[in-house]
Order: structure tokens, then C-alpha cells, then sequence
């Protein structure tokens, strides 16, 4: 065995390749799902928004700023 940091088994790289693949895997998978993809599009519709400093703050679309 050369070059594996202490503590640690050349193995358990291949082993967390590998956990991480079906974690990835699952996500896809639930992805896939019609009630998903509306909560998806929901989370990131709500997130541009909150970037974009939009929202129900304003009437005109502005973040509650004052018109100068």
C-alpha cells in the first residue's frame, strides 16, 4: 500500500464512489417523480425571485424601495 493517508484503507475510496453514486442515483429517481418536478419548479421559481429581489413585497415589482 503506497500513499494512503493514515487512518485510511486505499478501498474506501471506491467504497464512498460508490455510495455517492446511488445517493445520486435516488435523487434522479425522485426527480423523475410529477409531485417532485412541481416542487422543483416551485423551489426554484422561489429562489430566482429572492435573487432577483422581486416577490409580494412590492407593487411595481421593486423590493419595497421608495420611488425617488
Amino acid at each position: 500500500m503506497d500513499a494512503a493517508p493514515a487512518g485510511t484503507h486505499p478501498r474506501m475510496g471506491i467504497l464512498s464512489k460508490l455510495a455517492k453514486g446511488g445517493m445520486a442515483k435516488k435523487v434522479m429517481d425522485e426527480a423523475r417523480k410529477p409531485q417532485n418536478q412541481q416542487k422543483i419548479k416551485d423551489a426554484i421559481s422561489s429562489f430566482t425571485d429572492k435573487r432577483k429581489g422581486g416577490g409580494t413585497s412590492g407593487t411595481n415589482g421593486t423590493s419595497g424601495s421608495t420611488p425617488r
